[in-house]
Order: C-alpha cells, then sequence, then structure tokens
C-alpha cells in the first residue's frame, strides 16, 4: 500500500487549528504534521503533543525559535524603530515570516506536498503566512482551510460542533474568550468587547502581561542599559542574551503599565480591526534604544531613517520580510547602527519612560557647541551668512509676489 502524501499544518494548539487536523484527513486524505513553531507562547504549548495526535496528527514538531525571532527578527525592527501607524511595534507581524520559514523547513525534512495554515480570510495573517511560503518554496501546494471550498463551518460554535461529530471533545468555550496572539514580544487580544469600538476595554478581564497604569506601584524604578552597535547587550549591569532582555523588560514594564495600546488598526485587506496589544519590554526596547540613537545619528541619516522605518514597518505588516526591498532596508538600517553603542537610563512610572540620562564614547553631542557661550568651533556672526543663503529662495519669492502686487495696483490705477 503506498504511503499517503503528507501536508505540514501550522499548528497552535487553538481551536481553528486543531480542528483542521480531523478536517484535513476527512477531505484530503493526507497524513497531517503538525508544526508548532515556539516563538515564546509560554504555558499555550501545554499539553499541545497530547491534543494534536488525539485529534489525528501522525507526528507533532515543536520547534524552539526564540533566540533566532530575538536576534533576527526583533533586533532589527528595534534598530530600525518600525512601528505600524504610528503605535504598532509590529508584535505579530515581526513572527509571521520565521514560521512560515520553519514550515517550509519542516515540509522538506517530510517531504511533504502542501503546507495549511488556519489564519482567516478577513485578517493579515493569512497573506503573511503565505507570501512567505511562496518566497522560499513556491513549488508547494497551500491549503488556507478558512478559504477552502471544503470548509463549510463559520464560527467557533460551528467548529466545536465538528469535533464533537468526530468524537474529539475539547476544551474551548466559544463565549468566553478573546483571541489572542502570543509570543515572546507581546500578546495581542480581539474579540468579545473589542469589536465594538464604541466600548472600552474590560482591562481587568483583557490584561495578562501588564498592570493597568493606575494599579501600578507608586514609585518609580530607575533602570540603566547598554546597546552594542544598536544591540541590547545589558540591563542594570547583567549581561544578557536579547531573549532574556526581553523577558526581563516584559516583567519590569507590565509591574509599571508600560506598552498597552488600544488600537482601530487598517489591515492589509482592506478593512479596520480593534484590538489590544500588551508590548511592555518592547515598548521600553524601542524607547530606549531611540534615546541612545538622538546622541548619534547626524541630522541627514536620522531624517532619511524615519523615513525607512516607516516603510519598512509597512513592509513587515504586509508580510513582504523575504523581498529584495525589505532586505535592503534592512541593510540601510543595518549601516546606521555601527556606532550606536553606548549606556542609557530612564525611570518607569505608572505607564511612562522619563528619561534619565545617556551616554556614548560616539555622541555628536557637543557640550561647546551647544552651550549659549561662544566656542572656538562656532561664531554666532557665521550664522548670518548661513541664513542669507539658507533663506534664498523664501526672499526672492516674496520679493516677486511684492513686484506683482505692485503691477496690478498701477494697472488698476490707470
Amino acid at each position: 500500500m503506498a504511503e499517503k502524501e503528507k501536508v505540514i499544518l501550522a499548528y497552535s494548539g487553538g481551536l481553528d487549528t486543531t480542528t483542521i487536523i480531523p478536517w484535513l484527513k476527512e477531505n484530503y486524505n493526507y497524513d497531517v504534521v503538525c508544526v508548532c513553531v515556539d516563538c515564546g507562547q509560554e504555558e499555550e504549548l501545554d499539553g499541545l503533543e497530547e491534543r494534536a495526535k488525539s485529534c489525528g496528527a501522525a507526528k507533532l514538531y515543536i520547534e524552539n525559535v526564540i533566540d533566532e525571532f530575538a536576534d533576527e527578527y526583533i533586533v532589527p525592527c528595534v534598530q530600525a524603530h518600525a512601528v505600524y501607524e504610528n503605535e504598532y511595534l509590529l508584535g505579530t507581524s515581526m513572527a509571521r515570516p520565521l514560521i512560515a520559514k520553519k514550515l517550509v523547513e519542516i515540509a522538506r525534512k517530510e517531504n511533504a506536498v502542501a503546507i495549511c495554515h488556519g489564519a482567516t480570510g478577513k485578517g493579515n495573517d493569512q497573506i503573511r503566512f503565505e507570501l512567505g511560503i511562496k518566497a522560499l518554496a513556491p513549488d508547494l501546494k497551500i491549503i488556507a482551510a478558512w478559504r477552502d471550498p471544503h470548509w463549510d463551518m463559520d464560527s467557533r460554535e460551528s467548529e466545536i460542533a465538528y469535533c464533537e461529530k468526530h468524537g474529539i471533545h475539547l476544551p474551548f468555550d466559544p463565549e468566553s474568550s478573546y483571541s489572542r496572539d502570543r509570543n515572546l514580544w507581546h500578546i495581542s487580544h480581539e474579540g468579545l468587547e473589542l469589536e465594538d469600538p464604541s466600548q472600552g476595554p474590560n482591562y481587568k478581564h483583557v490584561l495578562m502581561l501588564s498592570n493597568r497604569p493606575e494599579d501600578a506601584p507608586d514609585e518609580a524604578e530607575e533602570v540603566t542599559m547598554t546597546f552594542e552597535k544598536g544591540i541590547p547587550t545589558s540591563i542594570n549591569g547583567k549581561e544578557m542574551k536579547v531573549s532574556d532582555i526581553i523577558r526581563t523588560l516584559n516583567k519590569l514594564g507590565g509591574k509599571h503599565g508600560i506598552g498597552i495600546i488600544d488600537i482601530v488598526e487598517n489591515r492589509v485587506v482592506g478593512m479596520k480591526s480593534r484590538g489590544v496589544y500588551e508590548t511592555p519590554g518592547g515598548t521600553i526596547l524601542y524607547a530606549a534604544h531611540q534615546q541612545l540613537e538622538e546622541l548619534i545619528l547626524d541630522r541627514e541619516c536620522a531624517r532619511e531613517k524615519k523615513r525607512i522605518s516607516d516603510e519598512l514597518a509597512q513592509l513587515v505588516y504586509e508580510g513582504k520580510w523575504f523581498t529584495p526591498l525589505c532586505e535592503a532596508l534592512r541593510a540601510f538600517v543595518s549601516v546606521t547602527q555601527e556606532y550606536v553603542t553606548g549606556e542609557v537610563k530612564f525611570r518607569l512610572y505608572k505607564g511612562n519612560i522619563i528619561k534619565a540620562g545617556e551616554t556614548s564614547p560616539y555622541s555628536l553631542y557637543n557640550e561647546s557647541l551647544a552651550s549659549f557661550k561662544t566656542g572656538d568651533m562656532y561664531d554666532h556672526h557665521d550664522a548670518q551668512g548661513f541664513i542669507t543663503l539658507f533663506g534664498l529662495s523664501t526672499k526672492v519669492r516674496a520679493l516677486k509676489q511684492l513686484e506683482i502686487k505692485k503691477d496690478l495696483k498701477n494697472a488698476n490705477t490707470k
């Protein structure tokens, strides 16, 4: 008897991907190989293997990529200060290309013919997964369950009923849970009252990493961080790898109510969606990196980097990590980080990050130049010629407008 063809299922252990296991077997007659890519989901991975196999999976891989996620995906975005729509720190977006990469690696190892995911047809993740797979394995078939003609379920209730019909009893309550995505960097929350933007979030039920700012300690906490070439290297004198720095900052930030946002964002597919994001450590890391960078980047480089940061954030959000443009923009950012080395101090207090000083051996801040006193490097009189030239086009335009007004006035008096 010939062996069945294999499909790789991106498996989280949630209701959607658990339902997909028997659905794939029933509709495609594949052997289902589940792959859970561990980007820092922590307790969400408990009992995953038992659940997958009890639902009919032939095998489950749990791939720990936490350090790769931190070093090769998070760090470039921090260095770029990539922020989508001024608020979103790309927590889910950064992880998806790495997950796609690992799915492809396991597909090659297992000689699978297809990769399946459980992202909905309304969301961003379908785009991110599929663009990643297309870039790395254009020959593999992609099955998007929620868009598949064989998929006739349209709600969590119908998925639970399908599983019950197939003898699978799952501990999911469709009425009392948010839709969440968790990794080392953040937790996102959607659903329930958050689907109504006229309602404020029920933070007592929503938050998992953080105190509300009003519940944070009444005493500020001072933190010192160091960076080397734009990469964080220590907290309060203790050297750590990047993933441990993020874990430590998550605890500090969560304690002080840092990095909670309530946002209505524009999805790639064109609709708006509302969610709450907790990114305590990431918010601190972005702020600390930018605090140091202010000392080091020259004006023109900082201005161009800001433009590129916005473009890079858009590309990452849209799932275009494995594209020539995204690679080129990351290369630009990498060059800007050559001298981003030094120490930053700040205080955390009730949702706020308050600067407390920064130093760098590559600082371009010159006290003699910045002082109001006259120094050897700068003569106040030099500014006169500079302003004359800098404002020349403005003056010429204004003179021309005066000339035109004068000519019109003379013509009207004749």
